[in-house]
């Protein structure tokens, strides 16, 4: 185990050192062109200000003075008046950059320099920072797609019931709800470079206690410690991409970002399961160590503040409200998948979710300074993209959750056969992304939303079709064209609400984003699990009224198969009897399983179909420029 370690870190430092090299040569290419085009200003500049004076000539001498004219000095009387209606005029901005482009060049330029200028004295390097924070939100979303192949050798290992090793994914799940709301604080409270750095340091010593672990109770103990930072890196990453790119070129660095939040979780099954074949699941936990490690590192050397830090004051009772109204949401969500609606614990968790999140927003609306501003949802186009963004994420995440269901509990395929099947879809999603990212920038997220959504829609309907007899290839190309819609979407329809916002909210834009994204990817789950649920008892209810023992032929059917049974086995009649009872129960509950799963999906293309008629009322937002 330590050589595969030290292998993992030497090869993690090569990488580091070539990008290091990388980006170090493209910042000396960039510095001279700067310095060039720095120096080629201001020679314009003074050779415009600088006029050569002309010798004065006698007066008998000035034989080719020209004469004052009327209508030249009446034109001239007029040209200034003129040309500043022009410049204060918008419809007429066009023709004014065709005919004072050499002017208007002069003037903007110096005003580049001088922001690059600031930027560089800051001494903040765009693709430094970018590698910094890219590779922890990767490491972190990876591992959390990592350990649910590992469920069934944990409970083996540390002898834990089913219902207690759920608690590895739920707790990690309370945390992440309760921190993602108070990320906005933090940011301006501490600034991008010390949160991010903690949130990594949390991150990798709940992975090392997470390796070391003997029993559960250590073991849960690292999965909040990793919660606790793994919680704030998404919506810290998302703040750090708005205030590092102008809004023409976020679309470009969020489609970047969207490799890192779909691809990490992809890649994490079909790693899992091979890495769970031949090694013990503790590695799961060593292979993200020396990355993290990796990533404080060079957060300590290459991030930089990007935001203001205004020192806030802590807003204790929100933080109190926030807690225990997400908390408590998000786990009765979580066990509404496993015992229904109708539960006491479900109900009684629900209730107090819904009391403390409205002490939540009261409080928020009236405190002088809120720790999560509510303000936001004020801005239409904002408030839209965040409903169609849940909207996305309800169906997505149900899908990933009834796919393997499908794929493993019915037609028996194992943790690595299925991870292969969804790798194809992530390496289209990792294509994709960039590229949906660059079109945003040009055309916006509506043309975006509508194709992705309407392929999504078509995709997620055909999944309404399975059967035992359906291909693997099939399902596979399906779940290809599905993800390949689904990058047109999450970055874009994101990014176009958030352009909306002032740059003061920018970190409160993301913190509520993510944590509305968040509870409707838990309620998606829930909700398509009792779907599938409830569906499978109904089909299952059916199969049994008509297959009954008062049917004459279908009671000689069941008895020829006892016989056949009985003498395959060489058992007794009875015996015969009992098995093919037991066959035929099995047969019966595995296709309603299947029924239940088609229904399932019939609901999540339901609520596609509505992200879709909502996506053609998205605008181009307007980009607040206020402070």
């Amino acid at each position: 185990m330590s050589i595969i370690i030290t292998v993992y870190i030497i090869i993690a430092v090569l990488v580091l050192i070539l990008i290091n090299y990388l980006l170090t040569k493209r910042g000396k290419n960039r510095t001279s062109k700067r310095t060039q085009t720095e120096s080629m200003v201001q020679m314009e500049t003074s050779n415009e200000r600088v006029e050569p004076e002309e010798p004065e000539m006698p007066a008998h001498l000035e034989i080719n003075k020209p004469i004052p004219d009327a209508r030249t000095e009446k034109n001239n009387t007029f040209e200034e008046p003129v040309a500043d209606m022009l410049k204060e005029s918008a419809v007429a901005e066009p023709a004014l950059e065709y005919v004072q482009s050499d002017v208007e060049l002069k003037k903007e330029d110096p005003e580049r320099v001088k922001s690059r200028t600031e930027e560089a004295k800051k001494g903040i390097n765009k693709g430094r920072v970018m590698v910094a924070v890219m590779l922890g939100a990767f490491v972190a979303i990876l591992n959390q797609t990592l350990l649910n192949v590992a469920i069934p050798h944990i409970m083996n290992d540390l002898g834990v019931s089913a219902n207690t090793v759920q608690w590895l994914s739920t707790g990690y799940m309370l945390v992440n709800g309760i921190f993602i709301p108070i990320t906005a604080f933090l940011i301006d409270k501490f600034g991008t470079k010390k949160l991010f750095t903690a949130a990594m340091i949390f991150f990798t010593a709940g992975s090392i206690i997470c390796s070391i672990s003997t029993n559960f109770s250590l073991l849960m103990t690292g999965r909040i410690v990793q919660a606790a930072g793994a919680g704030i890196i998404m919506p810290l990453l998302m703040t750090i991409i708005f205030a590092l790119y102008p809004p023409e070129k976020r679309g470009a660095a969020m489609g970047v970002m969207g490799i890192v939040m779909i691809f990490a979780p992809a890649v994490g099954p079909t790693l899992s399961g091979w890495l769970i074949l031949h090694y013990s699941w503790r590695l799961l936990f060593d292979i993200v160590i020396p990355i993290g490690t990796l990533d404080i590192i060079l957060c300590l050397v290459w991030l930089r503040d990007v935001t203001e830090r205004t020192n806030p004051k802590f807003d204790f009772l929100g933080f109190i409200f926030s807690s225990i109204g997400f908390g408590f949401l998000l786990y009765g969500f979580s066990e509404a998948g496993n015992d229904g609606w109708s539960s006491g614990t479900v109900i009684s968790s629900l209730v107090i979710a819904i009391i403390a999140l409205i002490a939540f927003v009261i409080r928020e609306l009236t405190t002088e300074k809120p720790m999560l501003e509510l303000r936001v949802f004020k801005y239409d186009i904002f408030s839209l993209t965040t409903i169609i963004s849940m909207i996305i994420n309800m169906a997505m995440m149900g899908a990933m959750i009834l796919l393997p269901i499908y794929l493993q509990n019915i037609r028996g395929y194992t943790a690595l056969q299925s991870g292969l099947l969804l790798l194809p879809g992530a390496i289209i999603m990792g294509i994709m992304s960039p590229i949906s990212g660059k079109l945003f920038d040009k055309i916006g997220s509506r043309p975006l939303a509508i194709v992705g959504l309407a392929i999504t829609v078509i995709t997620t309907w055909q999944f309404t079709k399975l059967s035992m007899s359906t291909s693997y290839s099939h399902i596979l190309l399906l779940y290809v064209f599905r993800m390949f819609g689904m990058s047109f979407l999450m970055m874009t329809v994101m990014t176009e609400g958030l352009n909306q916002l002032p740059r003061h909210l920018a970190s409160h834009g993301t913190a509520a984003s993510n944590t509305a994204r968040t509870v409707a990817g838990s309620i998606g789950t829930a909700f398509l699990v009792t779907i599938m649920s409830t569906r499978q008892s109904f089909h299952y209810g059916d199969y049994q009224s008509v297959v009954t023992s008062t049917n004459p032929f279908i009671a000689g059917k069941f008895a020829q198969l006892g016989q056949g049974l009985a003498a395959v086995a060489h058992l007794p009649a009875g015996a015969g009897q009992q098995l093919a009872t037991s066959v035929l129960y099995g047969q019966a509950m595995q296709q309603a399983t299947i029924e239940g799963i088609n229904d399932a999906f019939v609901v999540a293309t339901g609520i596609a179909v509505v992200a879709l008629i909502l996506a053609f009322f998205i605008k181009r937002s307007r980009v607040n420029t206020q402070k």
